[in-house]
């Protein structure tokens, strides 16, 4: 019974690992939330990572990649994500210093704050847009003082723009 079990386990497992990476902390969460035991789960674990299946170093340095690259998300944002899904502090540096060799925090910011500013007219940001978009980055986890300097570059770059 223990190893039909297990087997069913597995399969939970490989079809949860076939839509995306998972954590072990999450993979133990969703098994047990299917109603196998401690004891099957465990053995399910080991012989996903003896497959190779399941591995938190390589786990974190995709999720933090996928997070900062393509979803513009700041260091913040992505460690909270990142510690949610149960991987250690060590880990989540190692994957945020990997993630951020790609695209810098300072350069999501940039790119972001451009795009919140392309669709408008030229000329200085008004304080409310700034505040929009402050608000905007916060709430993807970057620090204000990174922002603040973003929108003030942005600002010179209006002014700049302006003398041509």
């Amino acid at each position: 019974m223990k190893t039909l079990d297990t087997a069913a386990a597995l399969q939970k497992a490989y079809r949860l690992l076939s839509l995306r990476p998972h954590s072990e902390k999450e993979m133990v969460c969703k098994l047990k939330a299917k109603g196998f035991s401690g004891a099957v789960v465990q053995e399910a674990l080991e012989k996903l990572r003896d497959l190779k299946y399941l591995h938190d170093a390589s786990f974190a340095r995709q999720w933090a990649r996928h997070l900062a690259v393509n979803k513009l998300w700041g260091n913040r944002k992505i460690s909270a994500s990142l510690q949610e899904k149960g991987i250690s502090k060590r880990l989540i540096d190692e994957a945020m210093a990997a993630a951020r060799l790609e695209l810098p925090e300072d350069e999501a910011v940039r790119i972001l704050t451009a795009k919140k500013t392309s669709k408008r007219n030229t000329g200085p940001l008004e304080t409310k847009e700034k505040h929009k978009i402050f608000s905007s980055l916060m709430g993807r986890g970057f620090p204000p003082g990174l922002i603040l300097n973003s929108l003030g570059r942005q600002r010179e770059d209006d002014v700049h723009d302006d003398d041509r």
